[in-house]
């Protein structure tokens, strides 16, 4: 199981006390210059998070000794905002060699975009540090997919030390963000029961039915309010115009169905509940004390 770690809002607040502003000043910034970045980042926290703890093990790159979880199938090509974060990075060490960990800035990051698109906020435990290893192999078994079903991603989440009201939660943040035509061609070509035909036949006309033809046009994943955090994506689901087939199986005559039914009644819950569940995936063994190192450069073991 995930160890708890001993992290605390508090960390930096001697040793680099404008670490916090800087990173929320840059992450306005790449939030106002593209709304989709704000959606990249909670995704990359949530994908570091997932493969050996939220150790900021996913912004390493290739080397001799790493194997780059970049290149994991569920990142590649997939997986954006590593630049935002070498940015900060490069900020934050300006102001404080050697102090804040990248693991901490992803963390940061992710809080601050929500809120940047009017999201809920939350108090983000801190003192992590950066792992000098990689996961790849573990990429592969440990992020879901969109094909997956509602037992796969409650037992994933659940190895995670996640609830199944932690996974709808976080499944939430869809609200915002992009998908490629790769990952939602096969649902909206199926003609299956738990999609509105209206709904796939708008998508068909940016996402071809043959594979190798327009992978990477993109659809909201949320069609309604596609730049805003609210409840509309749970909405979507009981209208059965979720884009992913991950999407929908949230609300589909299962376990899920009550839970996606009261987010879309209440986006006050959705949000609180939406914080807690960021607070605890942000916990998912992470490395504390004299465990793992602060990288210099976020991509590369010092």
């Amino acid at each position: 199981m995930p160890c708890e770690a001993h992290l605390s809002p508090t960390f930096y607040d001697h040793t680099c006390p404008r670490a916090l502003t800087t990173i929320q000043t840059a992450v306005r910034t790449a939030v106002s210059r593209e709304r989709r970045m704000a959606a990249s980042l909670i995704r990359l926290h949530f994908h570091d998070c997932f493969v050996q703890g939220c150790d900021a093990s996913i912004l390493l790159d290739d080397s001799s000794s790493i194997q780059s979880e970049k290149n994991a199938p569920n990142n590649l090509n997939s997986v954006r905002g590593y630049e935002v974060i070498d940015n900060i990075k490069s900020k934050v060490e300006s102001l404080c060699p050697g102090v804040v960990s990248c693991a901490d800035i992803v963390a940061v990051a992710a809080r601050d975009a929500s809120v940047a698109v009017s999201g809920p906020t939350w108090t983000v435990r801190l003192g992590r540090r950066d792992s000098t290893t990689s996961g790849l192999s573990q990429a592969a078994t440990n992020l879901p997919s969109f094909r997956d079903s509602l037992d796969k991603l409650v037992s994933l989440f659940g190895s995670k030390g996640l609830s199944a009201r932690d996974m709808v939660a976080l499944s939430g943040s869809h609200t915002i963000g992009q998908a490629r035509c790769v990952t939602f061609r096969d649902r909206i070509y199926d003609n299956g029961t738990d999609i509105d035909a209206g709904f796939a036949s708008t998508r068909r006309r940016r996402c071809p039915a043959n594979n190798g033809n327009g992978d990477d046009n993109l659809a909201p994943l949320e069609l309604v309010t596609p730049n805003s955090f609210d409840n509309n994506y749970f909405k979507n689901l009981i209208r059965r115009k979720g884009l992913l087939q991950s999407d929908q199986v949230l609300f589909s005559g299962g376990s899920t169905d009550t839970i996606v039914n009261e987010y879309s009644k209440s986006p006050k819950t959705f949000r609180s509940d939406f914080a807690s569940a960021m607070v605890k995936m942000g916990d998912i063994e992470a490395l504390t004390g004299s465990a793992g190192v602060i990288r210099k450069f976020c991509n590369v073991i010092n």
